[in-house]
């Protein structure tokens, strides 16, 4: 098929590269705000794994091609939108073009717009398009396997030619079993909305949940067992943790909570949850403040970890930016090590005497630090050399806001470990 793919998120880049790895024909118009010169630099397209060789090879098999105007694009069968909440206006301004009074093409909506949206759109192309919403749905960090090997598509259809024309667009991701999920397209975006608000709500319980734990002296871990054994409730989205970020989770939440408040309906839910995030992010904070009863002036934090998840370079929403906020704040001066997010937290925060970067060695940023935090779980961190940040840390005080470590093995190699609703100190025989 022929494709016109508008946008420069994550999400156009993956579909591009997908759709002309399985010989669809792609014109990639990418938005004016960012165009191939610059998005082709970024951290968090070059680190998606085997992302940008796939882009490279459609380029050498010129199933892929990088167009700047509508004008110079193929007549198209589908034009495919994966634009930010906030670039709606460009969609209204392609689809208001005279080429679509004169050539159908199938409308697919990939961007995360307010619901109703995709309907709207196919009014302003014209009634004689179809229209389908294909709700993002792509895992950072493992965007190219989530894209070709999808557990799941909501597709929103309420014609038969767009269903027919989104099947066999993506015929190729959708071999071993039916992936998609038909529904109408406004259930379709609100069904996006509305699994994500549901994960968060998760998230948000069991970081309360923790902090209880915390009071009463228990370790929440085997609470989480208890909870996840019942098969009602079951593990996913169980670890407590000091708050989620993304530019993506982050987003849908904002607007799920603005379809509630248009449609007339207050979301206390929501609220709270948003509410709860946002104070867990200074929770390895808090912990830091009471180990060292409020005295924190002069001293130094190692952190590792600063990507708003492991695998990705995005910080956007990141729990360390309010975390750092909070420790500068205070007199404190940090020492962050993170294998990929350092360039966009340099070019966010620039240069401050209060903050030194490394990306190698995530010892080096322990060297002369009162205690580690560790914010991101990137798997390099899961075993570290216990003996040698024994030696390195002042007050071998070990802050996990993962829950990655075992407490006791920590413990037992003379360190003081602070989780997430779970803690451990040496003991002496």
């Amino acid at each position: 098929m022929r494709v016109l793919l508008y946008g420069s998120e994550l999400s156009a880049a993956t579909a591009a590269a997908a759709l002309a790895f399985v010989g669809h024909r792609i014109d990639w118009l990418l938005h004016e705000d960012a165009p191939w010169g610059v998005i082709s630099t970024l951290d968090w397209l070059r680190r998606e794994p085997e992302l940008m060789a796939h882009i490279d090879q459609a380029f050498e098999q010129q199933t892929l091609r990088i167009v700047t105007s509508l004008d110079e694009a193929a007549p198209m069968d589908v034009v495919w939108l994966a634009l930010s909440p906030e670039q709606r206006r460009s969609a209204d301004a392609l689809l208001s073009a005279p080429l679509f009074r004169e050539h159908r093409a199938v409308l697919i909506n990939n961007s995360t717009f307010p619901v109703g949206d995709t309907e709207r759109l196919n009014t302003l192309m014209g009634e004689q398009h179809g229209s389908v919403a294909l709700p993002d749905t792509l895992e950072e960090g493992r965007a190219w396997a989530s894209f070709t090997r999808p557990t799941r598509w909501l597709l929103g259809c309420d014609d038969a030619q767009g269903e027919q024309i989104a099947r066999e667009l993506l015929r190729a991701f959708n071999r071993r079993r039916d992936v998609f999920q038909l529904m109408p397209r406004r259930a379709a975006e609100l069904s996006k909305l509305a699994i994500n608000g549901m994960l968060a709500t998760r998230i948000s319980y069991m970081n309360e949940i923790a902090g209880l734990a915390d009071t009463l002296g228990v370790d929440v871990e085997h609470v989480r067992q208890g909870m996840g054994a019942d098969t009602r409730i079951g593990f996913e989205y169980l670890y407590p943790g000091c708050g989620f970020g993304g530019p993506n989770f982050s987003r849908d939440l904002m607007r799920l909570a603005d379809v509630q408040s248009q449609s007339g309906r207050y979301s206390a839910l929501l609220e709270q949850v948003m509410d709860i995030n946002e104070q867990k992010k200074e929770t390895l904070f808090r912990k830091l403040w009471t180990f060292f009863e409020g005295d924190l002036a002069g001293k130094t934090v190692a952190i590792w970890g600063a990507a708003f998840k492991p695998g990705t370079a995005r910080i956007d929403h990141a729990p360390v930016l309010t975390l750092l906020e909070a420790l500068w704040a205070q007199g404190v001066k940090v020492q962050l090590h993170d294998p990929a997010a350092t360039p966009a937290l340099a070019a966010l925060l620039g240069e401050r005497e209060d903050l030194t970067l490394y990306t190698d060695d995530p010892y080096q940023a322990c060297e002369g630090a009162d205690a580690l935090m560790l914010v991101t779980e990137w798997k390099n961190y899961w075993n570290p050399d216990w003996h040698r940040l024994t030696e390195l840390l002042n007050a071998k005080l070990i802050l996990d806001g993962r829950n990655i470590f075992d407490p006791a093995f920590v413990a037992s190699c003379g360190l003081r470990y602070r989780g997430i609703g779970r803690r451990a100190d040496p003991t002496t025989h």
